[in-house]
């Protein structure tokens, strides 16, 4: 399974970058409204950091605004991908975009319908959102392995890509189930290394170390 990072901030990616732990980036206006940069500074600045797909979303609602946009994004380098909402105009300009040789991330899924439909549309990546469906006491990792079964049914060769991953069980579960791809805030990359009997093991060989003849 593929690790992206879930951040525009361009710290947190050095970080992770120099772990080999990462193979792209998403971003949404909120992340980068965090940074106080403007939002094609901060995409030319993380595709200098990641050789991989970096996710830039369109502001746009409507479907020319989304497509003027689109063309913006894929001329800043090779490795952006548009994302874009999964909504009506949204699957339009995600099938326009791929006719143009433009790769998408189609947002903001929370159903199987809405992904099969963006997979039909020619979407690049689809981004269930696992952890605003738990938010509201529905079971977000039952969807991804909806979509992951509906896809490996039909031989589509769009990749799913977990997102609003909140702690280390969406990834785990996410990996168990056979997505593509999950992205992930800094912290919860953090979290992935971190166990209790790892640290108890260290501070035992470093006391243990003291005690070796010099």
């Amino acid at each position: 399974m593929k690790f992206f990072i879930d951040t525009a901030d361009l710290a947190e990616i050095r970080e992770a970058v120099d772990m080999g732990l990462i193979d792209g980036v998403t971003t949404n206006p909120s992340l980068v409204a965090k940074t106080g940069r403007k939002y094609r500074d901060v995409i030319e600045e993380i595709c200098g950091l990641v050789d991989g797909p970096i996710s830039a979303e369109v502001l746009s609602i409507d479907y020319e605004g989304m497509m003027k946009e689109a063309r913006v994004w894929a001329k800043v380098h090779a490795n952006v991908v548009v994302k874009l909402p999964l909504t009506l105009d949204g699957l339009k300009a995600t099938r326009a975009c791929t006719q143009a040789g433009i790769k998408t991330n189609v947002t903001l899924c929370f159903s199987a319908n809405q992904a099969l439909l963006a997979a039909k549309a020619g979407a690049t990546f689809i981004s269930p959102f696992v952890g605003r469906l738990d938010d509201i006491s529905d079971d977000g990792m039952q969807l991804i392995e909806d979509i992951v079964n509906i896809y490996n049914n039909y031989h589509f060769d769009t990749e799913v890509l977990v997102a609003s991953v909140r702690h280390p069980i969406h990834v785990h579960q996410a990996a168990l189930l056979g997505a593509d791809v999950c992205t992930i805030p800094f912290k919860v990359i953090a979290q992935l290394a971190k166990h209790p009997l790892t640290d108890a093991g260290l501070a035992k060989f470093v006391e243990d170390a003291k005690k070796i003849p010099q």
